[in-house]
């Protein structure tokens, strides 16, 4: 592979034209996002760091690392309309409730969220949890800067004010369990 910068390689297609795949579409560029060159969306207790957000894939997926201390609740229970969302456990463990339901996720557990399914996570554990998170499409990536722009403009949001921001993505709060 030829590195074209710090984060993109070529795709390798051998053209005349640099700038086209052999079937003359566009070339792609290879993206490589390490944690600590991510965009940092959320901080604190949670720390959520953007590493695709859908520009590099056409809007089809993004993806995002979590970070959770120990004995952090976590969003209130929801459910996203428009996007699927999976969360791959990394590294400690993780509560995922769905309805009235309780879940423990270890390292190597994938859950995949379909539109619709009412859902939320924390870690009630003693040791910090790490998670990888996805959005199929990208849509809800965008609610994670909304909120980060509202606490650097020195105004933590509101719970209804949360409510009022996932609602631009399609998401709302889930009181009823009942799909």
């Amino acid at each position: 592979m030829h590195e074209h910068s710090e984060n993109t390689v070529g795709t390798g297609d051998s053209t005349s034209d640099p700038g086209r795949a052999h079937d003359g579409a566009p070339r792609r560029e290879v993206t490589i996002v390490g944690s600590e060159n991510a965009e940092v969306a959320l901080s604190g207790p949670v720390v959520l760091r953007i590493l695709e957000d859908g520009e590099n894939t056409g809007h089809r997926l993004g993806v995002a690392e979590i970070e959770i201390a120990p004995h952090i609740e976590g969003p209130p229970q929801h459910r996203h309309a428009r996007h699927d969302e999976g969360f791959y456990v990394v590294s400690g463990r993780v509560r995922f409730t769905v309805g009235t339901t309780d879940y423990d996720a270890g390292p190597r557990t994938l859950v995949m969220v379909p539109p619709g399914a009412p859902h939320t996570f924390a870690n009630p554990f003693d040791e910090p949890a790490v998670m990888l998170n996805t959005f199929t499409p990208d849509l809800y990536v965008q609610y994670f800067r909304d909120l980060r722009t509202m606490i650097e403009a020195g105004h933590p949001p509101t719970p209804q004010e949360v409510i009022g921001v996932m609602a631009r993505y399609a998401t709302e709060p889930a009181t009823d369990y009942a799909h």
